[in-house]
This record gives structure tokens, sequence and C-alpha cells, in this order.
């Protein structure tokens, strides 16, 4: 399933992959809220709700990947590196030319709803 990603005012569309993680994040759509800016490459915010989580070691984050660390913290990513934490895949912005700039350095006004 796909949804939209709005980000700053700027427009993604993001696939959903097929897990249990992705259809309770469904369920909370749409959401509009600041996300945190944190390390200098993805923006993160505590959700009200818990999701059920199967987190793995990843190794690798790629720009675009929308994520679940614990049960509760929702991970946009815009800058791809390797990494030793483990996380729950929720989906992925499927073109994330132009994520980065969108992101921006600081806190993001972001919003996740069904097309």
């Amino acid at each position: 399933m796909d949804i939209k990603v709005i980000v700053n005012g700027t427009e993604f569309i993001a696939e959903l992959f097929d897990n249990r993680t992705s259809e309770e994040f469904r369920k909370l759509l749409p959401l509009r809220f600041e996300m945190e800016e944190l390390n200098g490459n993805e923006k993160c915010r505590y959700l009200s709700k818990k999701l059920p989580a199967d987190s793995e070691n990843v190794e690798s984050i790629e720009a675009g990947d929308i994520m679940l660390f614990g049960s509760s913290c929702l991970v946009l990513f815009y800058k791809s590196f390797n990494t030793t934490y483990s996380y729950t895949r929720i989906g992925k912005i499927r073109d994330a030319e132009g994520l980065e700039k969108a992101a921006g350095k600081w806190d993001a006004e972001i919003a996740f709803m069904e097309i």
C-alpha cells in the first residue's frame, strides 16, 4: 500500500511493507506532527500508541526508510548509512531524491496520510 509523506511541504510517496507493524501504523493515519532532528540523518517522534515490534539489526539504512525504534518511536531517515541498531521496518519512500533538502537541519513538520 502506498501513502503520502509530506516533509516541510514537499510531497513524497512511500510504500508500506506487508507486516503487522505497518498495518497498525496505517490505522493511525492521518498523522501530522513535528518530528525531532536526531544525529544529522533522521527525524523521529514518539507515538502516543505502541505498535507491534519485530526489530532486527538492519545493518544498512537508506534515505527514505521509515522504521520503528522500540515499540513507539517513529523514525524517518533522510540519509543513508550503516548501523548496529535494530529497527522494525514500516515502509520506504520510493524516490528519496530531495528528501534531505526537504528535511532540513532542524525539526521538521511531517505528515503521513493515505492516498
